[in-house]
């Protein structure tokens, strides 16, 4: 094996007599590489010492840097997750992992893309972003840079990320689907409401795919009123929902209500205004200070949460095995779909 301090993709292509773009791909973890060709990459990168490692920046002696890219605003998930990396600062050091978290604006996605592109000092970054070009373009911009990248919570599909960790948002639409479509009683009761404020979050758009898919296949009977235009705000939820219901909703057929994202505290005070309680399942995301007390209510049916703690770290994990070339780095478990009560809260 060559002595030098850096050993390049196409010496690890020679050694193990394959071309540069199979190393490439095996490296990535990208598909169309056989098993026994991932092995022979994977043996002559396992005798390299670790001065010639082939991947990224050289590593620094104080460990690895990794950013957690997040929209600004006032989403109370966000600002969860941004609590969580800093409530996992002990579980990091003890791995070596200096964390900083980004917040940028998400109102114009090229201005994000752009501070995205400059997240260039770190060995990884975990993004939540929107599911857009320009984004994808920078995410590219940083992989090309040395700099591994995973999306967290909502997936950038089709981009140069090397994992999402999150759950599957299309099933958490479905369970959705599934729990408001049981909880229907009267015939006669047979619209369900979706609601969401007008994203690019491919998280948010999987979730209402799923609801959709499950209501037309179990519940063929109920009718879907799409709202996917809400305002930010509370007080223009409220607006809003005020004007559907005067306009276009008969509460009398109101058999559910699926908000897959914010928005959840305009929609209450919209319903409590009309006096609109109890004849109607509503289920929405994560364990927030807020969801909880609705929840504890009754004004909330069910709430569908993920562990944000387990994802947080996840994503760390899996970019520090990336960093160092460990094998198997990909092939990680993905957190599951809670179905939270008032009941089994804890």
């Amino acid at each position: 094996m060559a002595t030098s301090t850096t050993l390049t993709i196409a010496e690890i292509a020679r050694l193990a007599g394959v071309s540069t773009a199979t190393v490439d791909r095996v490296m990535n973890g990208r598909p169309g590489v056989n098993a026994e060709t991932i092995a022979k990459v994977m043996q002559v990168i396992s005798r390299m010492d670790e001065s010639t490692r082939p991947l990224g920046r050289p590593r620094q002696d104080d460990g690895l840097r990794f950013a957690y890219v997040l929209p600004d605003g006032g989403s109370p998930f966000f600002d969860a997750v941004e609590r969580q990396v800093a409530q996992s600062a002990s579980d990091f050091r003890h791995q070596h992992i200096t964390t900083v978290v980004c917040r940028f604006s998400a109102d114009d996605s090229a201005q994000f893309a752009a501070d995205l592109s400059q997240v260039n000092d770190c060995d990884g970054v975990a993004v939540l972003a929107v599911d857009v070009p320009v984004v994808k373009r920078a995410i590219a911009d940083l992989v090309k840079a040395g700099v591994h990248v995973v999306t967290l919570f909502s997936d950038v599909a089709g981009s140069a990320r090397q994992l999402f960790v999150g759950a599957d948002n299309r099933a958490a639409g479905r369970t959705a689907g599934l729990l408001l479509g049981n909880m229907a009683g009267a015939p006669d009761r047979d619209l369900m409401l979706l609601l969401s404020q007008g994203t690019r979050l491919s998280s948010e758009i999987e979730r209402r795919i799923g609801f959709a898919q499950v209501l037309e296949e179990c519940f063929p009977r109920m009718h879907i009123l799409r709202i996917t235009d809400l305002p930010k705000s509370d007080d223009g939820v409220c607006e809003a929902m005020l004007g559907y219901f005067q306009q276009e909703i008969d509460p009398a057929r109101l058999a559910g209500i699926y908000i897959v994202g914010p928005g959840t505290v305009g929609l209450m005070r919209a319903l409590a205004q009309l006096g609109i309680t109890g004849a109607q399942g509503v289920v929405v995301h994560d364990l927030t200070e807020l969801h909880t007390r609705f929840l504890t209510r009754g004004e909330v049916s069910y709430l569908l949460h993920q562990d944000i703690h387990y994802c947080v770290l996840n994503a760390a994990s899996v970019l520090r095995k990336l960093c160092v070339n460990a094998r198997g780095a990909l092939n990680v478990v993905q957190p599951r779909i809670e179905i939270l009560t008032a009941e089994n809260l804890r």
